[in-house]
């Protein structure tokens, strides 16, 4: 019997692997302990409220940063012993676009290939495939002053991924960007995911995470609080939600008080409470709220939502400050 017949079959390593990193600015402790992994062809949500660490994670991970102690592997480099290797393997993109506005997109991503050591007929063919894949064939020969905030996020992409990573980094891609520039961002990562390249987003935009990750990381202070796909995390929440919409949204505030002791919030022009009881709720909130003459458009029994799960988790809504940056 051959060796290989005996051999256990041996799990592919974590494509990011993440053990006990710790960094801190003066007493302020940005990471504490923090661990996750990514697998390759994985896309990972990492989550939290604004100072949760989420930055310093990518910062660390694309060797900006060093880390006071901890270990950190991207496609099985060291960080800290090896960064030269994790840089040719990973793309990363942030929230503002880094392209030459005096160049063409064409000319952005020939410049690119160029200083990653391709020849220049090598160069100009990558070029080619990824304006082709980022939808930017007709503003090809454009300069890219031009192109409106979804394109250059999009060109900055392509621009990461001139040398075919194995990892990528997207911190906070879509933040400023129109509904439509976003969803062609979307699905742009989608495509990484089909091509088994790994994937860490940080975001805030709670949909962006429902929609995009296989795995939500939820982190604060430094360190995971909660970790599973978005559905796993609804259900640690638990329960059913009931969602009222009054008629005059100035009738929010009476509706809260006509709802106290239910643990209502407001959500925009919504009011929204646990209903544990499912219909037995949904009935007392109904007789409350006529009880208190306030006029409703709408009222609905659903499940929670990501928003709900983040806040339960954090004590935290998404966009709320929790801190130094990060």
């Amino acid at each position: 019997m051959t060796a290989s017949a005996t051999s256990p079959s041996l799990s592919p390593a974590p494509a990011v692997s993440i053990e006990d990193l710790r960094v801190s600015y003066g007493e302020h402790a940005a990471l504490d302990g923090l661990s996750l992994a990514v697998g390759a062809g994985e896309i990972v949500g990492l989550l939290g409220p604004n100072g949760a660490g989420k930055t310093t994670t990518v910062n660390v991970l694309s060797t900006l940063e060093r880390p006071d102690s901890g270990h950190a592997r991207v496609a099985g480099h060291d960080v800290v012993r090896e960064p030269a290797a994790v840089r040719r393997v990973i793309a990363l993109t942030g929230q503002y676009a880094a392209v030459d506005e005096a160049l063409t997109g064409r000319e952005n991503l020939v410049l690119f290939g160029r200083l990653l050591g391709l020849r220049k007929a090598a160069a100009r063919a990558r070029a080619d495939e990824l304006l082709t894949a980022f939808g930017l064939d007709d503003a090809a020969d454009r300069r890219t002053a031009t192109y409106s905030g979804g394109m250059r996020r999009r060109l900055d992409l392509a621009a990461g991924l001139v040398r075919d990573p194995s990892v990528v980094f997207l911190d906070e891609p879509t933040t400023g960007l129109d509904p439509r520039s976003r969803l062609a961002l979307w699905e742009a990562v989608r495509d990484l995911r089909k091509r088994g390249v790994a994937v860490l987003l940080t975001t805030q935009y709670l949909e962006e995470a429902d929609r995009l990750a296989d795995r939500i990381v939820v982190i604060d202070h430094g360190r995971v609080i909660a970790t599973g796909a978005p559905e796993e995390l609804k259900r640690q929440v638990g329960g059913t939600f009931c969602e009222i919409t009054p008629a005059d949204p100035q009738d929010a505030p009476r509706m809260l008080d006509a709802l106290s002791g239910l643990s209502p919030s407001r959500r925009e022009d919504t009011v929204v409470l646990p209903a544990p009881d499912g219909p037995g709720t949904l009935t007392e909130v109904v007789k409350r709220v006529e009880d208190a003459g306030v006029a409703m458009t709408d009222i609905a029994l659903r499940r929670p939502s990501l928003d709900e799960v983040f806040f339960a988790l954090t004590g935290h809504q998404a966009e709320e400050p929790a801190g130094e940056p990060g």
